[in-house]
């Protein structure tokens, strides 16, 4: 039998690591997940902005809020193909 993984859990597990968020605005950013809290609102630090392949902009820190939040990839990798996947 399979350890069940809630999503806050899997969250939790990622902070100090970098993370791919994916906004229902169609913007992506890649950082270190610094902390969330029980909305799942999330900071990050070290963060690159990309529009589509392209690097857009940097900052130090960041808060998103949950209400934006489309997707969040744990590895921070982002893939040119995963984004075409998703349009």
């Amino acid at each position: 039998m399979s350890d069940i993984v809630l999503p806050l859990e899997l969250i939790d597990k990622c902070i100090g690591s970098k993370i791919w968020i994916l906004l229902t605005t169609d913007q992506e950013f890649v950082g270190k997940l610094v902390g969330f809290d029980d909305f799942v609102n999330v900071v990050l630090e070290d963060v690159e902005e990309y529009e589509g392949d392209k690097l857009i902009s940097k900052r130090p820190k960041m808060l998103i809020n949950s209400r934006q939040l489309a997707m969040l990839v744990p590895s921070g990798e982002r893939t040119s193909s995963a984004t075409k996947q998703l349009d």
